[in-house]
């Protein structure tokens, strides 16, 4: 959509999808298309695929399935196995598990791919899957396409093995400590946290016994939150979207640091040592310049999206780095980082990418990688968050019934112009469609907060107007 005074990464475009959104399949739980039925398919597809794509050697196939802690997870944890055995695949089952530590096991335990069950920060009737590939990124657009395929054809009708080619199910006792140990390695060797109090909230998530087990082992006086899930209560008032309640916390207990993570673990928002939070793009900053210091920052260049605010770009080129823009999802950041070469990236959510520890987006990461400046330094987060200025940014969420061209509605289109038009080079448009629900999100930064935020309201409220859930065209 329209954007103005930036710099972006040639944004690819996006292939018809029936299944897959930015971040896997995802929907109600026992209604389409996650119900059992399609996720046996989705299981005998994508051994199908993985087994023909890994045909070298004599050795048993297998898959990696994780999960998070929904009531639903069971039910699309057993039928994904099926279909996957169905095919003659293995499935090693590791149970709750944040989705970073699915993409760290499927490599280290040369599984042919990863599958998580979750739909992250989404309530608990929601359930999603998403898969790793060998090598533990996300499966390339390409290759969720080659599943949707095959699902949708008679292709798999006649594969049936039989007998002793039937796959096996295996549980992994022992993943939760696999992680821990790799989570701990990421850490700086000569440093602990001996005398921090850190407060985390787990969401009632699939990190609800790693998270404090970590910190607990490095040092740290843990005070932990949201940590006894009953299947019913991921994300319910905790977790990263609601920083509150782990502020509150860091206030109760004299914390030096709070982090609040989602229902998967692969993101994290924090809470400096007041109470306040600070968000990705700031987080962002402290790594992206204390890794420009070091010499560790790869091409000198961090990777953000559309939606990084234009004070880290500033930060970052004040320093003498770069900041390459990608669109939102942190799918595209990461595929942005490994074509270009560079280890460090990220999203405003709290999505951080440290390429030289994990493939893809991890809370704990994030976490023991900013607590390690914070003890380098021997400076609270709330002074090291000082070396981000922020433009004032506004983003208003419309829930709308269809997606369709939103500049090719004449009324949208041209108030969309003269907002551009006002802004002129100070400022910053964006109108994209979220990747995971029925939104349309709306962001206007510029120096003037009210006159934004009275642009980016006017906006909304015509395309609330246009496509709003209720409204007939």
């Amino acid at each position: 959509m329209a954007m103005k005074h930036k710099e972006t990464a040639p944004a690819k475009e996006a292939p018809v999808r029936r299944l897959f959104g930015t971040d896997g399949i995802r929907g109600v739980a026992n209604v389409h298309p996650m119900t059992s039925e399609m996720a046996i398919q989705i299981g005998r597809a994508a051994a199908h695929l993985f087994k023909q794509s890994r045909t070298k050697g004599h050795h048993r196939h297998k898959i990696l399935i994780g999960k998070d802690t929904r009531l639903s997870g069971y039910m699309i944890e057993n039928a994904l196995a099926s279909g996957i055995c169905s095919m003659g695949v293995d499935v090693l089952l590791v149970g709750p598990m944040p989705t970073p530590g699915i993409a760290f096991l499927t490599g280290s335990m040369r599984a042919d791919a990863g599958v998580v069950i979750s739909a992250s920060h989404n309530p608990f009737q929601d359930n999603g899957i998403k898969f790793f590939c060998r090598d533990g990124f996300k499966l390339p657009d390409e290759l969720e396409l080659e599943i949707e395929k095959t699902l949708f054809t008679d292709e798999l009708h006649a594969l049936r093995p039989t007998a002793l080619e039937l796959g096996k199910a295996y549980k992994i006792e022992d993943s939760r400590g696999r992680y821990i140990v790799f989570l701990k390695n990421t850490f700086p060797k000569d440093l602990t946290l001996d005398g921090l109090t850190v407060a985390i909230d787990c969401a009632n998530g699939a990190a609800f016994r790693v998270a404090p087990a970590v910190l607990e082992e490095l040092g740290a006086d843990v005070v932990p939150i949201a940590v006894d899930p009953d299947g019913e209560n991921i994300n319910r008032g905790c977790g990263s979207l609601h920083p509150e309640v782990v502020a509150a916390a860091v206030r109760k207990n004299g914390c030096d640091l709070g982090i609040a993570l989602d229902g998967d673990a692969d993101r994290a928002i924090f809470v400096d040592e007041r109470g306040d939070v600070v968000d990705g793009d700031a987080i962002m900053a402290i790594c992206g310049l204390e890794m420009l210091r070091a010499g560790a920052l790869a091409r000198r260049t961090v990777v953000g999206t559309v939606m990084s605010n234009i004070g880290l770009e500033r930060a970052i080129q004040d320093a003498g780095g770069n900041l390459i823009r990608t669109a939102v999802g942190d799918r595209y950041v990461v595929e942005e980082m490994t074509r270009g070469g560079y280890n460090f990236g990220g999203e405003q959510s709290g999505h951080l990418i440290f390429l030289d520890h994990n493939t893809t987006g991890d809370g704990m990461i994030s976490a023991l990688q900013l607590l390690g400046i914070m003890r380098r330094r021997e400076r609270p987060l709330s002074e090291l968050a000082k070396v981000l200025t922020r433009e004032p940014q506004i983003l208003v969420n419309v829930r709308v019934r269809e997606r369709v061209d939103l500049a090719g509605i004449p009324e949208i289109g041209a108030r969309m112009t003269a907002i551009e038009r006002d802004l002129g080079r100070e400022g910053r448009l964006l109108v994209r469609y979220s990747g995971t629900e029925p939104l349309v999100r709306v962001m206007i930064e510029g120096p003037d907060d009210g006159l934004i935020r009275e642009m980016a309201e006017d906006l909304a409220e015509l395309v609330r107007a246009k496509l709003g859930e209720g409204t007939q065209t």
